[in-house]
């Protein structure tokens, strides 16, 4: 499925296009294009073939000719074009926070700047705070990004991209080759937001075989290295896989140990050495007498040290160890446990599917109600609706679940909380909505104490009961805009407000230490919730999960598992209006 590689051309084709003051309306065709490729459910690479791409909605004749072009030769003739008028490594400079395509331009135009290097020494000198535009400001607010963009580890990847990768090649393991049992570990198992590798291990009786298959599956870019228990190789985003054959008296050894933390590792390893015990990949043994004593499940592992076994995501030395030696682990939340999710967009503002569309993947999903929150009326990037818009959705809402009785569909709206912590409509007509959530789109330049007030501002609004994305980071991306989170979290206590763990993969905000602090510290209700721009994305939830189940929280403590009834009384609840 090259859905990802085919979009990730388009976007750079809409940039590369932005930085030649190329037609807008072309430019905007380009990153429509690369969004509803990204949310297809099916390859690109069969939809071509099959001679169907203008069916794709915001698919035109000269799109479809590039998606073809690309598909046979892995190249876009525009692009290309593009290329040689605009250096390429402009794009580089274009993505550090504080900049955007035409200070990148006016940099390149002005003084000559191509690489980020030459960007980092223009700053250091002062010699871009006198340029029309910019200031010394904004020439301080580019070298923060820069330093956002060397301290991130540009080696680790999203977890929406490495856990669906992982997969797809543990499901070929085991229908192509004789592995018995099979398990991806690391990072990706304990659900961390980004991963630097990808573990998996197998046990078989025939390891050489499984090797042979693995080295030649589609994902493979090139061979680092490939042995008769271990072969490592780079995928084609530069994500390394290393396969391990254990034998299976030593599997669930080998699971614990290669799905760390470190630092959780170290602390049972202590612990065992305390109580005479060795621990490493292939068991647990007796100090005394090596005699091992555990190791073939990784709840052997657990049990030998006196403590029950640890969920992946609370593995992180965070105290998890302390509560499965008292064996008072919670019982973490499950994807299962949800009936509903509180934020979606549809074709009425920035989404790919219609109402019926999402009712109907939310139905497949097992949920029993979803709220429709397509953007307002001040993020007009994403089309956002105005009052007149929201009653032709309720009228649409409404026939909708009679014929869907008894899934239910709540109208909300995703407010935007604007420069000065107002929002887009009056309180007389947010009224008009079942639900209403908010969250920053715009002015996230702002200073800390503004950006604080903003948000407490829009929790003080009673019809607002969601703060969506509360810290407005883009994984790998843009760095979280400055926020007191402490101070906010600390007012949706006084006012009764839910805040939102965001499941987009490239969001996860909260994070798990946020929504951890949430809870402990404030005793706040969650909300899970996929922020989904078509049906294909209603299945993040699970990346959502991961956050919260990292976050050591219960089904009790998120809002969106309360069964219909339930939530229909808390929707109701209008002791403030």
């Amino acid at each position: 499925m090259r859905n990802k590689e085919v979009a990730e051309k388009f976007y750079e084709l809409a940039k590369m296009a932005e930085l030649a003051n190329d037609n807008p309306f072309k430019i905007k065709a380009y990153t429509e294009a690369a969004r509803r490729i990204e949310n297809l459910p099916y390859p690109i690479e069969e939809i071509a073939r099959e001679g169907k791409l203008l069916e794709i909605k915001g698919i035109g004749k000269s799109i479809a000719e590039k998606i073809e072009q690309y598909l046979k030769t892995g190249k876009i003739e525009k692009l290309e074009e593009l290329k040689k008028k605009i250096p390429p490594s402009l794009l580089e400079i274009e993505k550090i926070p504080g900049m955007g395509a035409k200070k990148a331009k006016a940099l390149y135009e002005k003084l000559g700047i191509k690489t980020v290097e030459e960007l980092k020494e223009a700053a250091e000198k002062g010699m871009i705070r006198n340029l029309p535009g910019f200031g010394e400001k904004t020439e301080k607010k580019i070298l923060e990004g820069l330093k956002f963009m060397r301290d991130k580890t540009v080696s680790r990847v999203l977890l929406g991209i490495a856990l669906p990768l992982a997969e797809g090649i543990v499901e070929k393991l085991k229908a192509h080759s004789p592995v018995d049992k099979i398990q991806i570990c690391g990072s990706i198992r304990r659900m961390r937001e980004t991963i630097g590798d990808i573990d998996i291990l197998v046990t078989s009786k025939h390891p050489e075989k499984v090797m042979d298959y693995f080295v030649k599956l589609p994902e493979v870019k090139e061979i680092i290295v490939k042995g008769e228990t271990k072969t490592s190789i780079f995928t084609h985003e530069n994500l390394q896989v290393d396969l391990r054959v254990v034998a299976p008296e030593s599997f669930g050894a080998a699971i614990q140990y290669f799905t760390g933390s470190k630092q959780h590792n170290i602390r049972l390893r202590e612990i065992g050495i305390k109580m005479g015990l060795k621990i490493n990949e292939y068991g647990v043994f007796r100090l005394d007498t090596n005699k091992k004593i555990a190791g073939e499940t990784e709840e052997s592992v657990y049990n030998a040290l006196g403590m029950d076994w640890i969920p992946p995501e609370m593995r992180e030395d965070r105290g998890e160890i302390e509560l499965a030696l008292k064996h008072k682990l919670p019982e973490l939340i499950e994807l299962s446990d949800i009936k509903g999710d509180l934020h979606m967009h549809t074709v009425y503002s920035d989404g790919q599917n219609t109402i019926e569309e999402m009712a109907n993947e939310a139905i497949k999903l097992g949920y029993e109600y979803i709220v429709i929150s397509d953007h307002a009326k001040a993020l007009g990037i994403a089309n956002g609706l105005s009052i007149e818009r929201y009653k032709q959705e309720r009228e649409e809402i409404e026939k909708l679940n009679k014929k869907l009785k008894p899934f239910k569909i709540f109208l909300g709206a995703e407010l935007n909380i604007l420069s000065n912590g107002e929002v887009d409509f009056s309180e007389e007509e947010l009224k008009f909505f079942d639900i209403c959530l908010a969250g920053i789109h715009t002015a996230m330049n702002q200073e800390k104490e503004k950006i604080t007030e903003r948000i407490k501002k829009a929790i003080r609004n009673k019809y607002i009961r969601i703060i969506v994305h509360p810290s407005g980071g883009i994984l790998n991306g843009r760095p979280n805009y400055e926020v007191d989170i402490d101070a906010i979290l600390e007012e949706g206590k006084k006012y009764g407000k839910i805040f939102e763990i965001n499941s987009s993969p490239e969001r996860l905000d909260l994070n798990d230490l946020n929504a951890k602090k949430a809870k402990e510290q404030y005793g706040l209700k969650l909300a899970i919730n996929t922020d989904a721009h078509s049906v294909l994305s209603l299945r993040n939830m699970r990346y959502g999960i991961g956050v919260a189940r990292r976050a050591w929280l219960t089904k009790d403590d998120i809002l969106n598992t309360l069964p219909k009834e339930a939530f229909e009384k808390f929707v109701a609840r209008n002791d403030e209006r």
